[in-house]
């Protein structure tokens, strides 16, 4: 039986910072492996890591020290065009701030990810297909972010994050401007993507977000606790 090999891996991973007062270490020789098909809340308070953790996992930053792979390859010795093309096609990134093109429209902020991979314009339905799928109506396909509500805006960037068929979907704080109500239904929907086999990982403050998960990891001072 082939073994099965981690989505993500991090083998004795620090991040340090040099800053004007000194250097500071965000992350301390941490080990991690996050396996597909895996939901994985990562949680701490301020100052714990957890934003460097994602840039790292995100591929949006590099250790200063130890190796870190995702889906088997150590991002240190990719180029910055490479890891571009790993962040397009592996990972699809949910923001807090929904982080949505204003001048776009609905169907045209899903849509750009995707021209961006093949060249060309979604001829296949994809994009409205995700759209529908997530919840939105035909009616909204062509209106601008600023008009949906903020749960809307956020189904919006979770079909953004789907279009590419990434293999991990990391969320950051991704309920964090929404009511409860509607902070559930997102996150029902993202545990719907999790059984379907996406590896969600989510940075979260709220425990009660965080129960969604299978698995939650706990940092403190740059270290898994």
């Amino acid at each position: 039986m082939t073994k099965k090999m981690p989505v993500i891996s991090l083998k004795d991973v620090s991040k340090t910072y040099s800053l004007p007062f000194g250097d500071v270490k965000a992350l301390k020789n941490v080990y991690l492996d996050i396996m597909q098909g895996d939901f994985v809340a990562i949680m701490g308070p301020s100052g714990s890591g957890k934003s460097t953790m994602l840039n790292l996992v995100g591929s949006l930053d590099v250790p200063t020290s130890g190796s870190l792979f995702i889906d088997g390859t150590d991002i240190k010795k990719l180029t910055d065009q490479e890891l571009t093309s790993l962040r397009r096609d592996t990972i699809g990134f949910i923001f807090q701030q929904f982080n949505l093109i204003p001048l776009l429209t609905v169907k045209e902020n899903v849509e750009y990810p995707y021209i961006m991979k093949y060249r060309h314009a979604d001829n296949e339905g994809r994009c409205e297909e995700l759209l529908f799928r997530v919840g939105l109506t035909d009616q909204m396909l062509h209106h601008k972010p600023t008009e949906l509500s903020g749960g809307q805006q956020q189904r919006v960037a979770i079909a953004r994050a789907l279009v590419n068929n990434p293999k991990i979907l990391l969320c950051d704080e991704p309920t964090g401007n929404l009511d409860s109500k509607t902070g559930a239904q997102v996150m029902e929907l993202l545990s719907e993507l999790n059984e379907q086999g996406k590896t969600v990982i989510m940075v979260t403050h709220d425990q009660n977000i965080a129960e969604y998960a299978k698995r939650q990891i706990v940092l403190k001072d740059g270290e898994i606790v």
